[in-house]
């Protein structure tokens, strides 16, 4: 696999982390995100906020990475998301960064998959504009 190949294979495993992410919390099973936030005594309205807001958003990442728009701007989002998130969870249950499947640790592997993205697409952009120049 070439690097060219590298980098779409990461956008679209990304983005679909994130969509499949955003249409869990809203659609498959809401009720798993609504559970965490009561441990965090988050409930009501607020947590109706937490859970639609954090769905849309996951799904708009999503897709935003895929257009390749202001992709350099999409991780930065992505990555500022992903740390709010691990916060978040951290204060509502510190126990999530011993769960056997992982819900936080496998942050800091997409942050860095997210980071591949983000050099790789500014890079190919410089590129680009050094052959036109």
């Amino acid at each position: 696999m070439n690097q060219d190949n590298l980098l779409v294979a990461a956008k679209y495993s990304i983005a679909f982390v994130w969509v499949f992410t955003g249409l869990t919390s809203l659609f498959f099973s809401p009720e798993i995100g609504y559970e965490i936030l009561a441990g965090g005594n988050i409930s009501g309205s607020l947590a109706d906020v937490a859970i639609y807001a954090g769905g849309f958003l996951d799904i708009v990442l999503g897709l935003w990475l895929l257009t390749g728009v202001k992709t350099k701007l999409c991780c930065m989002v992505q990555v500022t998301t992903v740390a709010t998130y691990t916060l978040l969870l951290t204060f509502i249950d510190i126990g999530f960064w011993l769960h056997p499947f992982g819900p936080i640790t496998k942050n800091l592997p997409i942050i860095v998959l997210i980071g591949y993205i983000y050099v790789n697409d500014v890079h190919s952009t410089s590129v680009s504009n050094k052959n036109i120049h």
